[in-house]
């Protein structure tokens, strides 16, 4: 037991600010994904950048985005996709390579499942309205 108070001149009470609370944001990490599409991108990767653990990062990202991060990962490259093939002449292999996909059947299954068409229809379909 302490007393309430103390005789002599000293401080009763050590004064301790609290840290003010920081809100920690994945939007850091989420711009620095976007400029390494090309690249490999595991998700913890992702939260070690965002310095969270996983379980943190993804539940953050979760609640800023709308939806997990690697469903916002492959949303962004199919994004870079699209806009490769309607304004560039580049391979469809090259687009892949450049979007993060890997290979070209990688990218046709992602569109096809996001978009429903292949990157040449896709390609076909867009790129003569770009230019």
């Amino acid at each position: 037991m302490v007393p309430p108070w103390r005789e002599g001149g000293q401080a009763q009470y050590i004064e301790r600010p609290v840290p003010e609370p920081t809100l920690r944001t994945t939007a850091a990490t989420r711009a620095w994904a976007l400029e390494r599409l090309h690249e490999p991108l595991p998700l913890g990767e992702l939260a070690a950048h965002a310095r969270m653990s996983l379980r943190t990062f993804t539940r953050r990202f979760q609640e800023e985005v709308g939806m997990p991060p690697g469903r916002w990962l492959t949303a962004q490259r199919i994004e870079l996709a699209r806009g490769l093939l309607e304004s560039s002449d580049l391979p469809i292999d090259v687009v892949a390579h450049r979007a993060g996909f890997g290979t070209g059947n990688s990218l046709r299954q992602h569109m096809r499942s996001v978009l429903g068409v292949s990157p040449a229809a896709y390609r076909r379909t867009f790129a003569s309205a770009a230019r």
